[in-house]
């Protein structure tokens, strides 16, 4: 599996960068490598890996806020290193996305096995999304740029991650727990309110004039749905 399977790490240590570039790849691996968050958005959408491995202590933008990038072009797995060992940390990298979670300094045959474990699991693809365009909406998810009629739509982070969850499940009603999930990550630790309340900013965004004409419906008793023209 490992012959031309790309994995990007992204630390600002360049020394780090510089032992998983050679332990990774006397493994057999091709290895990228970025310096900071933004840089690995821009490796990820150019050249996108079968796997990331991301500090979570970065200046400007950290693994967290990286991740959370990462996560609306890509289901890529995500190993997440930190030299942060408490327990909430973890729980919160895991919450936010990743996929595993190794604490520095690391073992250098434990990071392997956990490298190599996930890939397994993920069958060593993931697919970018680049972009989402219908009759209603387009979506650019690299500059994470809406539009409605020629119109840029301007939305927080938890209001494209909601949009993206409702153009990705078209004509299918979601439940309240199921987008907790998706966009909050956490369907019990957040209160089922919230769902409501944005998507009724989601529609009043996308229709100012008339938000009640936006294609995320409500299914009374069930959920919402978006409705793909």
């Amino acid at each position: 599996m490992n012959e031309h399977t790309k994995i990007l790490v992204v630390d600002d240590d360049e020394d780090i960068r510089t032992l998983l570039k050679e332990l990774l790849g006397r493994a057999g691996f091709d290895v990228d490598l970025a310096e900071d968050g933004r840089a690995a958005l821009r490796r990820l959408y150019e050249s996108p890996p079968a796997l990331v491995i991301l500090d979570v202590t970065m200046p400007d933008m950290d693994g967290y806020q990286t991740l959370e990038r990462i996560r609306d072009l890509s289901d890529v797995p995500v190993l997440m290193l930190t030299a942060r060992t408490q327990e909430l940390e973890r729980v919160r990298g895991l919450t936010a996305g990743a996929d595993d979670y190794v604490p520095k300094p690391f073992g250098r045959q434990e990071l392997l096995a956990r490298v190599q474990a996930l890939l397994r699991r993920s069958g060593g693809k993931a697919e970018v999304n680049e972009a989402y365009t219908d009759d209603f909406v387009s979506i650019d998810y690299a500059q994470r740029k809406v539009t409605v009629d020629d119109r840029e739509v301007k939305l927080t982070p938890l209001e494209f991650k909601l949009l993206s969850a409702f153009v990705q499940h078209p004509n299918q009603v979601l439940s309240r727990d199921q987008l907790l999930d998706l966009v909050w990550g956490d369907p019990y630790g957040v209160s089922g309110d919230q769902v409501k309340l944005y998507v009724g900013y989601l529609r009043k965004k996308l229709v100012p004039d008339s938000p009640d004409s936006a294609p995320v419906e409500t299914v009374r008793g069930f959920g919402y749905r978006y409705r793909k023209s």
